[in-house]
């Protein structure tokens, strides 16, 4: 189908941000994947991915809509289809990581807007690209991909792609309501599916409690930070291929790449990757 010419006005439009890395969400969110707590202290580097502590939505409660989301418009592109995730995404590391203390800046571009038809029907892809930058230069380039699809009349799940038959590693996750519901307080996420057990059954039609996406590619790529040999990441992407829930038994899984980078994914009960991942390693 190509660009939607609706969308194609909003293609180009950029948006800075500022924010400051602060000590509490970093030792909250060590505390609430159940690692080591210790007191973060000034100078101290961010692991790669949670630069998603901050640059946070703060639309006020009379811009929020029925799903929890601010509502549709300013920035974004008003699409009108009712479910909206975020589907994956692509990083490079490119300089010294933000640090607690420094003043970062995000500029963002949408970069894309693209309506395609797909078994559940029309679907409307929007990329965004990321630059976050600290006093010392960028530190991390990051596009993103946000789809929008209509609002299912009951849950139908992809089809199950098997999970690898004899990984490196695979390490067990526990997922349980109060870790979904810490994770969205800590990304300031109001999105109903993660803590509202009724509204994410009777009205998005799920059949449990769905676990974040950037959850997932936050404990994997952990995961895989405690298996390298480095842990020093040069690049990563992942992307969400099947809905995974508070339910779930849960393991992270990795295998070694020809080029030495990890494919790595999150396996539900049924043996069925939920979130698929690379990771490239800085060489040493």
């Amino acid at each position: 189908m190509g660009t939607d010419s609706t969308f194609a006005d909003w293609i180009g439009r950029t948006q800075t941000l500022t924010d400051r890395v602060t000590a509490v969400p970093v030792k909250t969110l060590f505390a609430t994947l159940d690692d080591a707590v210790v007191a973060p202290r000034d100078g101290d580097p961010l692991p790669p991915l949670w630069h998603w502590l901050f640059f946070l939505p703060d639309a006020p409660m009379s811009q929020v809509g029925p799903d929890g989301h601010p509502k549709r418009g300013g920035f974004l592109p008003p699409v009108p289809l009712e479910r909206r995730m975020w589907a994956g995404g692509r990083l490079r590391f490119v300089g010294d990581p933000p640090r607690v203390g420094d003043d970062i800046t995000r500029v963002t571009e949408i970069r894309d807007v693209t309506e395609k038809a797909g078994k559940a029907g029309s679907m409307v892809f929007v990329t965004l690209h990321h630059t976050i930058a600290t006093p010392r230069g960028p530190a991390v380039e990051e596009e993103q991909d946000i789809v929008y699809i209509a609002m299912p009349d009951r849950f139908v799940p992809p089809p199950g792609q098997a999970a690898p038959s004899d990984p490196a590693w695979s390490d067990p996750l526990d997922v349980d309501p109060v870790l979904l519901f810490r994770y969205s307080a800590l990304t300031f996420n109001g999105h109903r599916i993660h803590y509202d057990r009724p509204y994410a059954m009777e009205v998005e039609k799920y059949p449990g409690l769905v676990v974040h996406g950037p959850l997932q590619a936050m404990v994997l790529l952990g995961s895989a930070r405690r298996h390298a040999p480095s842990g020093e990441v040069a690049a990563y992407s992942f992307r969400g291929v099947h809905p995974l829930f508070d339910f779930d038994t849960v393991s992270m899984q990795g295998v070694v790449r020809d080029d030495g980078g990890h494919d790595l994914a999150t396996v539900n009960g049924d043996g069925h990757v939920c979130m698929k991942a690379t990771v490239q390693w800085t060489a040493t």
